[in-house]
Formats: structure tokens, C-alpha cells, sequence
């Protein structure tokens, strides 16, 4: 929302299910900004005045801040500039591997696949044609729309 604050916006999930004080609710924001590299100085800011980089990483600090195990990621970089991108992906995998996450990742960049997962899902008209490991995938995909896929990027 236009007309919440950062705090606000990363602290909802906190304020909702009544988990700490106001001050309490404060510093877990503060810290997650900090997680997600985001200047604890630009807590009391809007959404305007951030750039697109910047508001993926309020929105995933928004998610992380209920300290889940398990996060749904859909097309989180597609927005994104090439740079801009590459720094929300190893933001994305620095977190993965200190705070245990399993991401479900959502994408159409197949370099995004290659650079964040691990097992990759195939699908087709709503219907999975092929999974197993990325590597497998992409080195020895077995059906024809996979093959097409790769081959219209790679």
C-alpha cells in the first residue's frame, strides 16, 4: 500500500498475530531490513521513494519476518535490470542457505532456474512434462517441449 510505511508494510504480519510490543515489532523490522541490506534509516519511508531492487527487498523481508521455512517466489526478478537482478538472486541464496529456507521458485527465466534451483518442474498447459534435478534437465531434457524451451533461450 502507497500509504503505509516500510515499517508498516515488513512489521503487518507481526502487528496481525499480536506477536510483540510496538517496540518489540520495531527492532525485528529494523533487523530484517538489515537482513535483506535495506538501511535501517529508511524504516519510516514510503514505497515511492524506492526503487524497483529495493522493493523486492522490502517484499521478501516482508515474508521472512514470520521466519517461515517454506516461501513462494513468483517471478521475483522479472522486473528487474540484469544487475539489479543478479543481487536480488544471491541476496535470495545467502538467505536460502542461513536461515534453512526451500523456496518454491515461479519463473520463465531460465537462467534464474539455473542460478536458484536445485529441481525444476517442467509445465506445460498446466500439467508437469518433466522434472528431476536442473542439471539433469538442462544437459538431457527427455521431452520435446523441454527441448523446445531450452533451445528457444539457450
Amino acid at each position: 500500500s502507497p500509504r503505509m510505511s516500510i515499517e508498516q508494510i515488513i512489521g503487518e504480519g507481526l502487528e496481525i498475530h499480536n506477536i510483540g510490543t510496538e517496540a518489540e515489532r520495531r527492532e525485528k523490522v529494523l533487523e530484517t531490513m538489515r537482513l535483506v541490506e535495506l538501511s535501517p534509516e529508511w524504516i519510516d519511508r514510503y514505497p515511492n521513494e524506492f526503487s524497483g531492487g529495493q522493493r523486492q527487498r522490502i517484499a521478501i523481508a516482508r515474508a521472512l519476518i514470520m521466519e517461515p521455512k517454506l516461501v513462494v517466489l513468483d517471478e521475483p526478478t522479472s522486473a528487474l535490470d540484469r544487475t539489479i537482478q543478479a543481487q536480488v538472486i544471491e541476496l535470495l541464496i545467502r538467505l536460502q542457505r542461513e536461515k534453512n529456507l526451500t523456496y518454491i521458485f515461479i519463473t520463465h527465466d531460465l537462467g534464474v532456474v539455473q542460478a536458484m534451483c536445485h529441481n525444476v518442474l517442467v509445465i506445460q498447459k498446466g500439467k508437469v512434462v518433466e522434472a528431476g534435478p536442473v542439471r539433469n534437465i538442462f544437459d538431457n531434457p527427455q521431452q520435446d517441449y523441454t527441448k523446445r524451451l531450452l533451445a528457444s533461450v539457450l
